[in-house]
Formats: C-alpha cells, structure tokens, sequence
C-alpha cells in the first residue's frame, strides 16, 4: 500500500509543476498576484482530480481504510515536498511561503494538501 502511494503520488509533482507553468505563464499575464494562485488552485484541483480518478480505476483500492492511508501518505508528501522544496529549491522565505497557506487571505493552496488527503476515499466510494 504505501508503494502503491508512492507510485501513484509522483506523477503528481509532474501535474504540480505543468500547473505552475500555466500559472506563470498564462495567468500571471492575465491577472493580478493573488487570482493567478486562486485560479492556479482551481486548475490544480481539476488536473489532481482527473489524474486520481483514472488512478484509483487502474489500481483500484480495496477499502475505505486503503484509501485514508493513501490520503494521508500523499498528505504527507506534498507538504514534506513543498517545504523541502520551498527551503532548498527556491529559496524563498518562511513568511512568503506558509503566505500561500493563509486561507483568510484568499490564498486557496491549503484546498490543494486537503483534495490530496480525502480524494482516494471520494473516489474509493464512488467506484463502489
């Protein structure tokens, strides 16, 4: 199970980094700081969605305890990634980058490590 997740999570830092050139390279041209992140999260939501859909129907899960473990398993990857990444990567400051995490200022990215967390059991419960 937890190489399954594995598995399964990695394409995903492939769908983050496609989404942060769209980002950059669409949104940011089109909107203001703040709305090219909220509509980044957007595509974001849709694009991870998409992808665990057809993930979960390919490897399908065998139980709802199944599907929290990968949820928690991609939980913990993707906020292992984004600090590690934040910190070694890109070098940006602790402030700017646990900004992206203030919901109440309209920053929407927490929307992205919770969707990561409960869609295996969305989609787990749908399929059956």
């Amino acid at each position: 199970m937890i190489l399954q997740s594995i598995f399964t999570w990695a394409p995903m830092v492939l769908i983050a980094l496609l989404n942060g050139i769209l980002r950059k390279s669409w949104y940011s041209k089109h909107l203001d700081e703040l709305h090219a992140h909220q509509a980044s999260t957007a595509s974001g939501l849709l694009l991870f969605s998409v992808y665990i859909w057809v993930a979960i129907n390919l490897w399908p899960l065998e139980s709802a305890q199944q599907a929290w473990m990968m949820g928690f398993i991609w939980l913990g990857l993707t906020v292992g990634f984004e600090f590690f990444l934040a910190h070694y990567g890109t070098r940006h400051s602790w402030e700017r980058f646990l900004r992206d995490y203030n919901l109440l200022a309209g920053c929407l990215w927490p929307l992205i490590p919770l969707w990561l967390t409960v869609a295996p059991y969305v989609f787990y419960r749908l399929g059956n």
